[in-house]
């Protein structure tokens, strides 16, 4: 796959502490309720750690009680690329940042009370947060 943020994988470790390389570029998992942005309530916009595009409008955050941030909608049906993920002995979906390929989470189809019925369950890791002004 080609994205239009292309770096060097020693590019990605200089530029990303240890922890962040491995849930974006490896697909690491931070453990639950760990992630310094599940409580974040302010008004704003997520973005990719990695390359800072813009994923998601904290309007569309909502508790979903797994332990981590969820989403019911990334903010354009482009932000973000969907992938069959058929590690650990399960099918999920995993979701990438269309611009730079990383891995944020995974989506689920049951987001009950949610406008799509979605779960974007994304690590903080993978996240950045940009407050309202």
């Amino acid at each position: 796959m080609s994205y239009s943020v292309d770096k060097t994988d020693d590019q990605w470790r200089e530029e990303l502490s240890a922890d962040r390389y491995a849930v974006l570029r490896e697909a690491a998992t931070e453990r639950p309720w760990t992630g310094e942005l599940l409580d974040e309530h302010r008004a704003g916009l997520y973005t990719c750690a990695a390359c800072g595009v813009e994923l998601f409008q904290s309007g569309t955050k909502f508790d979903s009680g797994c332990g981590w941030p969820s989403f019911y909608e990334s903010i354009r049906p482009d932000a973000v690329e969907l992938i069959e993920d058929t590690s650990h002995g399960m099918v999920r979906t995993e979701v990438r940042c269309a611009a730079c390929g990383s891995h944020l989470g995974h989506v689920f189809p049951d987001g009950f009370g949610t406008p799509t019925g979605d779960r974007y369950c994304m690590n903080s890791l993978a996240l950045g947060f940009a407050p309202e002004k």
